[in-house]
């Protein structure tokens, strides 16, 4: 079959109107804005979130569980590691082995690993208990850790990381679901991406390729990727072999970081072979026992690489929502300190993020917030405080009118609660 084209991402274009894609490096942004932190002592490929990005990270994380909440997901908790069979089991030692960490040895017969991937755990979830046709499709969802040996010449700040934080989620569902299923995932994928500012460069179906590092037989692998075709059908695609994973194909979603370099971000796979290796089972609407059908997906991949390409893409000026800090109250003297903690004070009611600064010249204050890409500066003059109001500043330079401190406080409120790309409503 000839590969379709995919669309192309416009250069110098930003995910919002009117934004230019500025070409940035995350790591240097990270450094300057205090976002995270490499340190030898932590070891390559294990950064450190620090309080400014594990805030925006933590912005994320709860829309990210929100709407999966919305979408029918249950979310779990797993542990990192499992014993050697687990990943015997599941076909990661047989296939996946150079891409895990050597395993931990408690006893000559007790061996542990970190796990590269969610999925044996997952499993383990649906075969817990006896599951019936009318719990299909089981949405199983976790924000969980994984962990690759990357090797050191190939890691980067956040895109490219040995311990990995995965919005993951294994769906369990009948055959005949699967269009239907892998049709609301993409949708899925396109409102996350349309909320945190993600332009996808185009869409790959990846298929096998030569070798034998795949399971399965060859109708297994047919079956798979007609689905997964017919799932694509009316999308802009291309085929691309060889980039399927060892148990099934899947459709990955490409995106173009700030320095125009293609890679994958959301991915949707295909699984025919882990419910064989599990024997999950569900009882159909026969009274049968009938096998399932896993269909893995990330909306986003894993958080350092997204955190890395959001970063760029907006070169630090984060939309309102999941911006580290939000808002920065500035009394224009020490005469107005007192008014202002009180701005502080509400602003903090509403659940937002904000300091007050009142060291160094007003200018200086307000350039400092620029320069750490703070969405609004509240400031508090004399005629501000006298009359219970405030003057907001944009990053983007624009000033409001002074306006009541309710009023101003509602207005950032509405940004953040409808997370708007926007800086005004």
């Amino acid at each position: 079959m000839s590969s379709r084209a995919v669309l192309p991402l416009q250069a110098g274009r930003g995910p919002y109107p009117n934004q230019e894609t500025v070409m940035v490096d995350h790591r240097k942004l990270g450094r300057e804005l205090e976002l995270f932190h490499a340190d030898p002592l932590s070891g390559a490929g294990l950064p450190i979130w620090l309080p400014a990005g594990a805030a925006a990270r933590h912005s994320i994380e709860e829309y990210l569980r929100e709407l999966e909440r919305r979408a029918g997901y249950q979310h779990v908790y797993s542990p990192p590691l499992g014993r050697r069979e687990l990943f015997q089991l599941s076909g990661h030692l047989g296939y996946f082995e150079d891409d895990m960490f050597p395993p931990l040895r408690l006893s000559d017969d007790d061996e542990f690993l970190l796990r590269p991937a969610l999925c044996p755990h997952h499993c383990l979830v649906f075969r817990s208990r006896g599951r019936s046709y009318r719990e299909l499709p089981l949405r199983v969802a976790e924000l969980g850790a994984m962990y690759r040996p990357e090797r050191s010449g190939v890691l980067g700040g956040l895109s490219r990381v040995r311990a990995i934080s995965l919005n993951d989620a294994h769906n369990f569902c009948a055959e005949e679901q699967v269009g239907a299923e892998v049709a609301e995932i993409l949708d899925l994928i396109r409102v996350a991406h349309a909320a945190l500012g993600v332009r996808p460069a185009g869409f790959r179906l990846s298929l096998r390729g030569p070798g034998e590092k795949y399971v399965g037989d060859d109708g297994m692998w047919h079956r798979a990727e007609n689905l997964l075709r017919d799932a694509l059908s009316g999308l802009p695609y291309v085929e691309a072999a060889g980039e399927a994973a060892f148990y099934g194909p899947k459709i990955d979603i490409q995106i173009r970081d700030g320095a125009g370099r293609e890679q994958t971000l959301a991915t949707i796979q295909l699984d025919f072979d882990k419910p064989a290796r599990f024997d999950l089972s569900y009882t159909d609407r026969h009274g049968r026992r009938a096998r399932p059908v896993l269909v893995h997906r990330s909306l986003v991949g894993s958080l350092e690489r997204l955190f890395a390409y959001l970063t760029e893409v907006h070169d630090g000026a984060f939309p309102a929502w999941y911006a580290p800090m939000q808002v920065q109250v500035l009394p224009v003297g020490p005469a107005q300190v007192e008014a202002a903690e009180a701005v502080r004070r509400a602003y903090l009611a509403a659940g937002l993020r904000v300091e007050l600064v009142s060291d160094g010249s007003l200018g200086a204050r307000v350039r400092a917030a620029i320069a750490r890409r703070v969405p609004y500066a509240a400031v508090v003059g004399a005629r501000e405080a006298a009359a219970g109001q405030l003057s907001l500043r944009l990053r983007d330079g624009r000033e409001l009118p002074p306006m009541a401190v309710d009023a101003a406080v509602s207005l950032v409120s509405a940004v953040v609660r409808n997370r708007s790309a926007e800086l005004l409503r």
